[in-house]
């Protein structure tokens, strides 16, 4: 396994968390998605939302299919991000799973033509993506910066999904980067940034 200190660079971190996430079992990620959605679908932060801003979750993620389904069940609206080529990133409305296809770097993304393009409000709520998150809601992501970019403009709440055991203390920072408001793990959900 990867070791890492207190001076990792971004790079040694992802290859850490990776490595981590894929020696994860499958009943066990299950069972940390299960708490990790319960514990978002009981917030006031998902209740008060209107739009749901959600990334579709790949294998070793933490599971976002749970969340898409039950904000459909609420009559919520969905909105899923689509990768540009020069780093943006746009949020569509979908209204169903069908409404996805497998877009740049082999994500589910919305179909082209077949989804408008959703404008967040006050009341939206963004789940994050990330390899880890630390104290402070900073998160570490892929590199590409694209919610970064997204989260600067961004008028709603924020919550970032992590296994707890992926918390750190503190990453390290760029100048750019946004942190989220909302840490939710299978064990707690607080909120980090007021």
């Amino acid at each position: 396994m990867s070791v890492i200190n207190g001076n990792s660079s971004k790079p040694e971190l992802r290859a850490h968390f990776k490595e981590m996430r894929e020696g994860l079992s499958l009943d066990y990620r299950r069972s940390m998605d299960y708490e990790i959605e319960s514990r978002l679908l009981c917030s006031e932060f998902y209740s008060d939302a209107d739009i749901i801003f959600t990334y579709v979750s790949e294998e070793f993620e933490p599971d976002t299919l749970g969340i898409i389904h039950s904000a459909f069940a609420n009559g919520k609206k969905v909105a899923v991000p689509k990768c540009g080529d020069k780093g943006e990133m746009e949020f569509y409305l979908i209204k169903s799973i069908n409404d996805l296809e497998k877009g740049k770097f082999g994500i589910l993304e919305p179909v082209e033509g077949k989804c408008k393009k959703a404008i967040p409000t006050e009341k939206s709520l963004c789940v994050v993506p990330a390899l880890s998150f630390d104290a402070q809601g900073y998160r570490l992501g892929r590199g590409g910066g694209y919610y970064d970019r997204f989260l600067k403009d961004f008028k709603g709440k924020s919550a970032g999904l992590c296994y707890h055991s992926f918390l750190r203390l503190s990453l390290p920072k760029d100048a750019f980067d946004v942190a989220v408001d909302i840490i939710v793990t299978e064990n707690f959900l607080r909120e980090v940034k007021a």
